[in-house]
């Protein structure tokens, strides 16, 4: 039997990936907002895919405001930005 894979769904383009080819937004109990880069924090997880585009998308239709059920500021939104380039680069 083929191992199931899990699929989450990108809070940006709506579509469904496998949980390995998406990063994981992450609200901490304190109502921080971080990327979760190991996927193992504690916390609640929203996910985007790995592209500049859906962390835009999700920025413009609030996708993590819907999945964190909260306001976010844009200097989150920044630092996600940069934390997403970092990735890309490395």
């Amino acid at each position: 039997m083929a191992k199931k894979i899990p699929l989450r769904q990108c809070v940006g383009c709506g579509e469904m990936k496998g949980k390995r080819d998406m990063m994981r937004v992450l609200k901490t109990s304190e109502n921080d907002i971080c990327l979760d880069i190991t996927g193992k924090k504690n916390g609640r997880g929203a996910y985007v895919c790995k592209s500049r585009e859906c962390l835009l998308k999700a920025r413009k239709n609030h996708g993590l405001e819907r999945s964190f059920k909260m306001g976010i500021p844009d200097e989150v939104y920044d630092t996600l930005e940069r934390e997403f380039e970092n990735l890309e680069t490395e």
